[in-house]
């Protein structure tokens, strides 16, 4: 699957990260200090406006690009810690508590198929003063543990959320759904974190309209045909969907393949909408010294398989594929964990290059 090569783009200088906020006071800008350093190169993620028929392109062929001027969330672009704390409602939110700025997710239903799995990081379920108090708490102590509010904004906010929220620009975006044929809106899941939260590279199986709030937010995409340089776990493992690589100190001999990856990336701020096709990789960092950041996500089904396949298959379509024959294959031999064994007896010394014996 061709990757990002619609438009080209120049990567925006660092000082280009100022960005006016609700008030039309710019927020200061962020600089090179502020982003992690990788060993994998990257290319810019184009910056245009939703008017751009070039935006238009990029969605079209499921390629990302970061919109400048929807005005999504504008309502929202007012909430801070302290609008949310008193405003938000007294019911439980989500909060993953973390050993350090990485917040690797996984499946707790999946958890008995890996023995001895720790995750490493935990779900609490907590009121809203009690995750700033937990926050502050955390920035006092200096310590490594970070935490991470991730709920679905649902009918327990309060009533000023729900009229900010009933004022995002709703039909722009389910233009987007329908022209493109998506499936229905399955959640709007608010994030809060930290500065230098990390969330490592994985991948969705939904459409994904990414809306900075507060902050900024360094975004670095991989297209599905990357799958191989990335090395996700099993599917049936409680991290399914995430990178085995550590990309701060990456394993060579273990992954090889992540050697040729090449990443897409941008850094949004607030009013920016990242579009985030379905199937591609992402891994999002909150900046470095760059305080508490604030988004919302709008996650949509896919388009529906269409009855007629073309090949050559793309990308995500293999992907796809890859996912249901480790499913059906777990189901089948009843242990998922001799999955792998199996598919290695099947392809070892038949699929790998075969070369004709001399007579």
């Amino acid at each position: 699957m061709a990757a990002a090569t619609v438009v080209e783009a120049e990567k925006p200088a660092a000082s280009e990260g100022a960005t006016a906020g609700f008030s039309g006071v710019h927020e200061p800008a962020w600089d090179d200090s502020q982003l992690r350093r990788y060993t994998f190169s990257t290319k810019p993620i184009p910056r245009l406006s939703h008017t751009d028929p070039r935006a238009e392109m990029l969605i079209n062929n499921e390629e990302p690009v970061v919109l400048t001027d929807t005005n999504l969330v504008y309502p929202a672009l007012k909430w801070d810690v302290a609008y949310l704390q008193e405003n938000i409602g007294n019911g439980d939110f989500s909060v993953y508590i973390a050993e350090n700025h990485k917040f690797l997710y996984y499946d707790e239903k999946k958890m008995a198929n890996v023995e001895n799995f720790v995750p490493k990081s935990r779900r609490l379920e907590m009121k809203f003063s009690e995750f700033v108090e937990r926050m502050q708490q955390v920035q006092q102590t200096g310590g490594e543990e970070r935490v991470y509010l991730q709920q679905t904004l649902n009918d327990t906010v309060g009533k000023k959320i729900v009229v900010d929220f009933l004022g995002f620009n709703w039909n722009w975006i389910n233009k987007q759904q329908a022209k493109r044929n998506w499936g229905q809106l399955t959640s709007n899941l608010l994030l809060i974190g930290m500065e230098g939260n990390v969330t490592p590279a994985h991948y969705d199986e939904q459409q994904n309209f990414f809306a900075q709030i507060k902050g900024h937010k360094r975004c670095i995409l991989f297209p599905p045909d990357q799958f191989e340089c990335l090395y996700p776990y099993p599917v049936h493992h409680p991290c399914d969907r995430q990178s085995q690589v550590n990309f701060d100190n990456p394993d060579y001999n273990r992954f090889p393949n992540f050697k040729n990856v090449v990443g897409y990336e941008a850094v949004v701020g607030p009013g920016d909408v990242l579009y985030i096709p379905m199937y591609w990789w992402h891994h999002i960092e909150s900046l470095l010294s760059g305080g508490v950041t604030i988004t919302v996500n709008f996650w949509y089904k896919g388009a529906p398989t269409p009855k007629r396949i073309e090949y050559p298959l793309r990308a995500h379509q293999k992907v796809a594929i890859m996912r249901n024959i480790e499913k059906m294959l777990g189901e089948a031999l009843g242990d998922p964990r001799q999955v792998g064994p199996l598919l290695n007896t099947m392809i070892t010394g038949r699929y790998e290059d075969p070369q004709e014996e001399d007579d």
